[in-house]
């Protein structure tokens, strides 16, 4: 993916979040674990999209 594209992903998760906590009445800490998961789930899609997460997923917990 071009850098680009990541960037232009990003602003628009960002403005979507914003938008999110900005417009929509939410409990305090309901806006504080949407934003988190929000940011997990950002950076853990910029490691696969890098190809860096490719290495972890290979890994298997339990009998198998």
């Amino acid at each position: 993916m071009p850098l680009i594209q990541l960037v232009e992903v990003l602003i628009v998760v960002g403005v979507l979040l914003w938008l999110v906590n900005r417009y929509i009445p939410m409990q305090g800490t309901i806006k504080s674990i949407l934003n988190a998961v929000v940011v997990i789930v950002v950076v853990l899609w910029i490691l696969n999209v890098s190809g860096l997460f490719h290495s972890v997923s290979n890994i298997h917990v339990g009998k198998g």
